[in-house]
């Protein structure tokens, strides 16, 4: 059982539960500005509790699979930013895909960096993960300087990767090799 982490000035990284549905929508509504420019467009449904609901009723489902590890960066009862292992294959690529965003109000603390260091710990130690991925769109350093700061490193560029802000976008890829066990 994946358990609550503190981070730093209060902030916990804990697992998500559909009772988060309505800090969720609080939290991309206030957010809405700021994270255009990284996330795809939103339906507007997206933004309201019932909408967060069926999201996270998706994510209950996937994490019961094995196939996603949600969670949410939390200040009190404020959601303050999301953490995603998204895609975990086991077999031999032993990997997944790291996602996040942070509340504008709470940037340049390094809540993000420690968050995704938490998480590099749990996807070796208790999933026992071999490698996780990540992309950025090219002009996003704010994250790149995340993902190196956690160890992260750059190992290409994927030409028109995710639709992000309505268009398709070049990202740059970036892996952490978390350890050299055999896969079986």
């Amino acid at each position: 059982m994946i358990k609550e982490t503190s981070l730093t000035d209060g902030v916990v990284l804990r697992p998500v539960t559909e009772q988060d549905a309505e800090a969720l929508a609080q939290a991309y509504v206030r957010n809405r500005d700021h994270l255009r420019r990284w996330e795809p467009r939103r339906p507007a449904d997206f933004f309201t509790a019932a909408g967060q609901a069926e999201r996270l009723k998706d994510l209950a489902e996937q994490t019961a699979q094995g196939r996603v590890l949600p969670w949410v960066l939390a200040d009190g009862d404020l959601v303050v930013g999301r953490l995603t292992l998204n895609n975990i294959v086991r077999g031999p690529s032993l990997s997944a895909r790291v996602g996040y965003w942070l509340d504008a109000g709470y940037t340049g603390r390094g809540l993000a960096t420690t968050a995704v260091l938490a998480v590099c710990r749990i996807a070796d130690e208790d999933l026992r993960l071999h490698r996780l991925a990540a992309g950025t769109l090219l002009d996003n350093e704010a994250s790149q300087a995340v993902l190196t700061r956690a160890g992260f490193e750059p190992y290409g560029i994927a030409p028109r990767y995710l639709e992000i802000d309505g268009r398709w976008q070049d990202h740059r890829m970036f892996q952490r090799l978390l350890n050299e066990r055999p896969a079986f």
